[in-house]
């Protein structure tokens, strides 16, 4: 008897590598199999009986007030258009919400597309410093990073600053 690497040898049945991936492969289909069957019937209908269960009488006596008011002709439509109306207002309420937001963000939206243009018409040796400047730099830091003079740093801002108002 040999032994093999990989390989179990059982009652004379020797099982490798494969036969235990196609094990594997076995007992995963078999239990698809019993989950898609259990989706099945939670999916199907219930059983219909041949003959519906037959009420017994109901005398008026025995019906209590509160039902004799749900069962008066319209208070059940009208109890139904007042929640439809509740919910109604809600969704307006919502909308009106989303219509605020919405607003704000076109307006800021614009705000930085503004920027973005301005940025893009100005000389691409002052771009960087106008880039500065937006982001809320001093003149002196965008001078010696940019390698401009002081006095034009100082116009960059002046100018960044007039364009945000």
């Amino acid at each position: 008897m040999t032994a093999h690497v990989g390989m179990l040898e059982i009652g004379g049945i020797s099982l490798g590598l494969r036969e235990g991936v196609i094990g594997l492969i076995a007992l995963l289909a078999v239990y698809m199999a019993f989950v898609l069957l259990r989706m099945r019937r939670l999916h199907a209908p219930p059983p219909v009986a041949a003959e519906p269960p037959q009420a017994a009488p109901v005398s008026a006596a025995a019906v209590a007030p509160d039902e004799e008011a749900w069962s008066a002709p319209g208070l059940g439509e009208e109890v139904l258009r007042s929640g439809l109306e509740q919910e109604v207002a809600m969704l307006r309420d919502e909308v009106d919400a989303l219509r605020g937001e919405l607003a704000a963000l076109r307006d800021d939206l614009q705000h930085e597309l503004g920027q973005m243009r301005a940025a893009q018409t100005v000389s691409p040796i002052y771009g960087d410093a106008m880039q500065m400047a937006a982001a809320g730099y001093d003149p002196a830091a965008i001078a010696e990073r940019c390698g401009i003079a002081r006095a034009e740093a100082e116009l960059v801002v002046a100018l960044t600053k007039s364009q945000e108002r």
